[in-house]
């Protein structure tokens, strides 16, 4: 069943996209002060439900998740619908219907890929699901389970949960310890990892661990906390964030076989206040490229790459859940530079650059989706 969300036009908003498709807008926009000038936030669309993640189609409509289980199409100068159909799911603490990805050949699949927390047993895991837009955009249908983690944890943490399509057609996705520290070095499980499968679930023969006896042939890498950030750079090269306990959110360059080291080795400590594991460094394991003490509770992962904000070429940019604000990361060493605030950026879910140039991120804290474009542009 289709269902049409409340909505309204912003006048401000259509003038921006003025050379683009018109798009539906609602409430509010701002103008917030960046090290590139000053930039336009608009409301595209408010009124969301623990929004989780968005991936825009290649005929300018954007798909978004609600942790409770809908999925929404956003339909440029028309509105919003739920879609009928959406994938089964298990609202489980942080978990429930987490990220979505369009896939390069969704203009002739129609297939888009969920992950989202599923029942196994008396608990659940994160899962990966595929399904097919209808052709007239209203339900998702021919939906199939191609991967679930094994065995199923109970609690409802550290989901993880990001997906990003490789260069090569493959999928990367994100999964946490699930609250069990020791878990992610534990090799007979998924968590803690990040996995690598194909669009059908299947383990591509180049895995690392493809044929070590006793180890989930799915993971790429481990010793993940819960890395709820994940994109490629304009190389093809995998990044993620990752929550650390008290202190120790890390970004990490993803390289295969590695181990990141939880909670072995940590920038941060328990939340009790006691050392975590080892110390910081432990031969065999990988450092952080950069790490966050105090914790920002970073979600979401951006590169910009193209736009028209030249000083922002090839930065990364990092929603943070804790502080509301977008970190943008530069340099060699990468490190934070700026920390890009404003009224719009509370609990800074996920955050993309759109097919515009511009930025886009959700917001938690206002249930909202917005766009960011420099003024005048």
């Amino acid at each position: 069943m289709k269902t049409t969300r409340r909505l309204s036009l912003s006048l401000s908003f259509l003038l921006a996209l003025a050379p683009l498709t018109p798009a539906i807008a609602q409430v509010s926009s701002e103008t917030v002060q960046t090290d590139a000038g000053s930039m336009q936030v608009s409301a595209v669309v408010t009124g969301l439900d623990t929004p989780w993640a968005f991936g825009f189609l290649p005929d300018g409509k954007i798909v978004l998740t609600e942790r409770e289980g809908a999925v929404l199409l956003v339909t440029p100068g028309e509105g919003v619908v739920t879609l009928g159909n959406p994938p089964e799911v298990f609202p489980d603490g942080q978990g429930g219907l987490l990220d979505v990805l369009v896939p390069r050949d969704f203009a002739q699949s129609r297939t888009l890929f969920f992950t989202h927390a599923k029942r196994q047993g008396r608990g659940s895991g994160t899962a990966v699901t595929k399904a097919v837009l209808s052709a007239d955009g209203t339900s998702l249908t021919n939906h199939q389970t191609i991967f679930e983690i094994a065995p199923g944890s109970s609690g409802g943490r550290h989901f993880g949960s990001r997906l990003v399509e490789a260069p090569d057609g493959t999928l990367f996705v994100t999964v946490g310890d699930r609250g069990s520290d020791d878990t992610a070095q534990d090799r007979s499980l998924h968590n803690g990892s990040v996995l690598r499968i194909t669009k059908t679930g299947d383990v591509p023969s180049d895995n690392p661990f493809a044929s070590t006896d006793g180890v989930q042939p799915e993971i790429w890498s481990y010793g993940h906390r819960n890395p709820q950030g994940a994109a490629l750079d304009a190389s093809g090269q995998l990044w993620i964030n990752e929550h650390g306990a008290r202190g120790g959110d890390e970004v990490n360059r993803v390289e295969k076989g590695a181990n990141y080291g939880w909670p072995v080795i940590s920038y941060g400590r328990h939340y009790s206040g006691r050392a975590i594991g080892e110390g910081t460094s432990k031969p065999g394991m990988e450092q952080p490229v950069t790490y966050w003490d105090p914790s920002i509770a970073p979600s979401g992962m951006a590169f910009y790459t193209g736009g028209p904000i030249g000083s922002w070429n090839g930065d990364m940019f990092v929603g943070s859940l804790k502080f509301d604000y977008i970190s943008r990361l530069e340099g060699s060493p990468l490190r934070e530079v700026e920390q890009i605030k404003g009224d719009s950026t509370q609990r800074v879910r996920d955050i993309r650059m759109g097919p515009d140039g511009n930025l886009w991120f959700l917001s938690v804290g206002n249930g909202a989706l917005y766009r960011m474009s420099a003024v005048g542009s």
